[in-house]
C-alpha cells in the first residue's frame, strides 16, 4: 500500500511542477487534464502526508519515553502516544478506502429516467414526486437539471419522465436511485380513505462520449412527431419532437424539450447512447460471474430499494436498513444522509472483499 501511496505522491509533485510551466498554462487541453488529475488524487495525498506527519510524531514520543522523565512528563507521553496510535490507525483506515477503485463514470453526468410502474394514476402522481425530490437535490447541489421528455397524465402525474442532470459528480450521488421506490399512502384518487401501495422505478444513465458507443445511422429509424404537454407555443401545432428507434436492440428514445427538431434529435441521441452504453455494460458484467452483485448499488430494477411512508412520515432503504422519520424533507431533495450512508455502506463491502 505505501509503495503506491509514494507513487501517487510523486506524481502528485510532477503535476504541480508542470501546472507552472508555460506551455502548459497556454495550452486549455493539457491544463484541463492535468488539474483534473491533481484534484483526483489531492485528498489522497493530503491525507498520505497526514499519516507520515502523525508517525513521525508518534516515533518521537516513543523515543521521548526512553528518556529519563518524571512520572507526570511519563503520564503526558504515554498519553500521546495513545492519542497518536489512534489518529494513524484512522488515517490508515481512510487510505485504505482512498486506495479502492474508483467507478470510471463517477464525475459524469447523468440522464435518470423515472416510470410509474404498478399503481396506475397514483404510481404516476408517486413518478411526479419523485421527479420534483430529484430535481430539488441537483439544485441544493448546484447541478443544471433539464426535463428532456415527458409523459403526462391527466391529473399532473407522470407515466415517464426523463431527466438531465448536469453537474460534477452527479452520477456518483445518483448511482445508487436505481430501481424500485414503493409508495405507502391514501391515493388522492382514493374516495374511502384507504392506503394504497404504488411503485414507480428509476434508472441512473451516465452520459457518455460518442467514441465509447459507436451507432449507426443505417440501424437508426426517425420519427418525428407534434409535442405534448402543458404550454408553449409550439405544443400540438409543430413536429419539432422526436422519437428515435435503434433497430438492433429495440430501445426507444425520444425528446421534445426543445422547439428545435435538431435539437430535439441531438439530445435524444444523448440518452440513446446512455442507454445502449448501459445495456453494453451489463451484458459484460453478466458475463463477468454475475459482476459481484450486492444490495448496495446493484441497480437492480426487480429490486424494493426504498419505501416512502406517508402515514408514519418515514423514508426506509431497505438495502442498509436505514429508516429516517422526515419524509416531507427527504421528497423535498434532502437525499445526502441516505446517500452518504449508501456510499459508506459500499466502501465497507469494497474494502472487506479487497482484505478477503
Amino acid at each position: 500500500m505505501f509503495d503506491k501511496l509514494d507513487a501517487i505522491e510523486a506524481r502528485h509533485r510532477q503535476l504541480e511542477a508542470l501546472l507552472c510551466e508555460p506551455e502548459v498554462v497556454q495550452d486549455p487541453d493539457k491544463l484541463r487534464v492535468y488539474s483534473k488529475e491533481q484534484a483526483d488524487i489531492q485528498e489522497t495525498v493530503e491525507t498520505y502526508r497526514a499519516y507520515k506527519r502523525v508517525r513521525q510524531q508518534l516515533q518521537d514520543a516513543k523515543d521521548m519515553l526512553q528518556e529519563r522523565l518524571d512520572d507526570e512528563m511519563r503520564e503526558l507521553v504515554r498519553s500521546e502516544i495513545e492519542e497518536r496510535t489512534r489518529e494513524l490507525a484512522e488515517l490508515q483506515q481512510r487510505l485504505q478506502v482512498l486506495l479502492l477503485p474508483k467507478d470510471p463514470n463517477d464525475d459524469k453526468n447523468v440522464f435518470l429516467e423515472v416510470r410509474a410502474a404498478a399503481g396506475g394514476e397514483e404510481a404516476a402522481l408517486f413518478a411526479a414526486d419523485l421527479v420534483r425530490m430529484y430535481t430539488r437535490f441537483a439544485e441544493r447541489h448546484g447541478w443544471k437539471v433539464e426535463l428532456m421528455d415527458a409523459n403526462y397524465t391527466d391529473i399532473g402525474g407522470f407515466r415517464q419522465a426523463v431527466l438531465s442532470i448536469v453537474g460534477r459528480g452527479a452520477y456518483s450521488q445518483l448511482k445508487f436511485e436505481s430501481g424500485t421506490h414503493r409508495v405507502q399512502r391514501v391515493p388522492v384518487t382514493e374516495s374511502g380513505g384507504r392506503i394504497h401501495t404504488s411503485t414507480a422505478t428509476v434508472a441512473v444513465l451516465p452520459e457518455v462520449e460518442d467514441v465509447q458507443v459507436a451507432i449507426h445511422e443505417k440501424d437508426l429509424r426517425i420519427d418525428t412527431f407534434c409535442s405534448t404537454g402543458p404550454g408553449g407555443q409550439s405544443v400540438n401545432t409543430t413536429q419539432s419532437a422526436v422519437r428515435i428507434t435503434h433497430l438492433p436492440t429495440g430501445i426507444v428514445v425520444s425528446c421534445q424539450d426543445e422547439k428545435s427538431q435538431l435539437k430535439n434529435r441531438e439530445k435524444a441521441m444523448k440518452v440513446l447512447r446512455a442507454r445502449l452504453y448501459e445495456k453494453y455494460q451489463q451484458e459484460q458484467q453478466a458475463e463477468l460471474a454475475a459482476n459481484r452483485r450486492s444490495q448496495v448499488g446493484t441497480g437492480d430494477r426487480s429490486e424494493r430499494i426504498r419505501t416512502y411512508n406517508f402515514p408514519q412520515s418515514r423514508v426506509t432503504d431497505h438495502r442498509i436498513g436505514l429508516t429516517l422519520h422526515r419524509l416531507e424533507a427527504v421528497l423535498d431533495g434532502d437525499l445526502d444522509e441516505i446517500i452518504q450512508a449508501l456510499i459508506v455502506a459500499e466502501r465497507a463491502q469494497m474494502l472487506e472483499a479487497s482484505q478477503a
